[in-house]
């Protein structure tokens, strides 16, 4: 079985880091096929990522025109910022920036806090319960919908949107028909309600940030419709299920290491090395992609311009070279270099709210019941781009 077979095979999926393990130490680099080379390696990584050799492929030309897939003035499919190349990576993200600015994530806590303290008390009512039922999954969604100004109406939708374009995250030889058609369904229906909801924000502007994006503005340049559309698609997806998994993969760390939990429980200052700690050892994004822009060398490998590098963020994010014990679960040791929210010009816009929700969340999740413990076994979700769980049975005495 090849490198991909493997990963994709269900019973490596609660473990995938063994087999990183097994590739790396063969070559960091690897070629896995026609145009694929995979990248397991931390300086290798850092290479395809901040490199001005690696990129994105240019956005495809449609001859007609379609609402579901917005294009710009050259008839060029409008992409987000995180699937450009500079100049047009740079202006709209600096324009996206202007918008979704540190005062913009500062002002949620209060509303984490609070939403987090009704989830733990539907934790401590329900006795046992599934995690990510109860708390991984609707927060962030809440979070995420709240910013964007979404009626609380419509937030069941908002969350089933986002869980099905994020299981077609996968390079798209990796996914099945039917997957591809419902993610492409909750797009169109996605794309056409902020449409609307972006119309009337136009017309009577709010506080949220929806109506930042639509009147942000640099030297007179604003962001087109379309390219509106795709940023709040990007934003949906990378703000919900990101979270979603940093939380899950790092309650199940926690239970699974008692000794890192209790600490964290008697010290809530641990919080912030706890968030690191688990985008390093478990992270939430396993996958990204980057087309080789020119011809170049990476590792041992040569790339021919047009070449698809396959980064692994979990293969680099445990690579002996850059930490010495890289298997080691430990929320006490100095910050850990880790890839998992990029590398250059593409690192996520939405970290900081990312690492705000997660030390929220599992600082007060110790706190409040330093006695949970799981109460049988997760289940992972089947995405291999986005690592997360879709069961997360919990059980709390206190």
């Amino acid at each position: 079985m090849n490198m991909l077979g493997e990963l994709l095979n269900p019973e490596n999926r609660p473990d995938p880091y063994a087999l990183y393990a097994q590739w790396r130490e063969k070559s960091p680099v690897v070629r896995v096929g026609g145009p694929f080379v995979a990248v397991l390696g931390h300086a290798e990584a850092e290479q395809v990522l901040r490199g001005a050799d690696f990129g994105h492929p240019e956005p495809e030309v449609i001859a007609d025109d379609d609402p579901d897939h917005p294009v710009d003035a050259q008839g060029r499919v409008v992409r987000a910022f995180a699937f450009l190349n500079p100049p047009d990576h740079t202006r709209l993200r600096r324009l996206v920036s202007k918008a979704f600015t540190p005062r913009v994530i500062k002002d949620l806590q209060p509303r984490i806090e609070a939403l987090t303290t009704a989830a733990i008390d539907q934790i401590v009512d329900a006795g046992e319960t599934n995690l990510m039922d109860t708390l991984a999954v609707p927060l962030p969604v809440t979070v995420i919908a709240e910013l964007l100004g979404v009626p609380v109406e419509d937030r069941e939708r908002f969350g089933a949107w986002s869980a099905a374009m994020a299981r077609a995250s996968d390079p798209g030889f990796l996914l099945p028909p039917e997957v591809v058609e419902k993610a492409a369904t909750a797009r169109r229906e996605f794309i056409a309600y902020f449409r609307d909801l972006a119309a009337a924000r136009r017309r009577t502007p709010g506080e949220d940030l929806l109506s930042a994006l639509v009147a942000v503005s640099d030297e007179g340049e604003m962001l087109s419709e379309g390219e509106l559309l795709v940023t709040l698609t990007l934003l949906l997806v990378a703000g919900h299920e990101t979270t979603t998994n940093l939380i899950g993969n790092g309650v199940l760390a926690l239970l699974r290491h008692p000794e890192q939990y209790a600490a964290l429980a008697q010290d809530g200052s641990l919080a912030e090395g706890a968030v690191e700690e688990i985008l390093r050892y478990d992270s939430p994004i396993q996958l990204t992609m980057r087309t080789a822009l020119t011809p170049s060398t990476l590792g041992d490998v040569e790339m021919a311009a047009g070449d698809t590098a396959l980064v692994f963020f979990g293969a680099a994010n445990r690579d002996p070279r850059a930490h010495q014990t890289p298997d080691t679960f430990d929320i006490a040791h100095p910050p850990a270099r880790h890839l998992t929210f990029g590398h250059g010009i593409h690192f996520c816009l939405g970290a900081p709210l990312a690492r705000l929700e997660g030390r929220i969340v599992l600082g007060e999740l110790a706190r409040r019941l330093p006695d949970l413990r799981l109460a049988g076994e997760p289940e992972w979700a089947s995405t291999v781009t986005l690592r997360g769980l879709s069961s997360l049975p919990v059980a709390a005495t206190s």
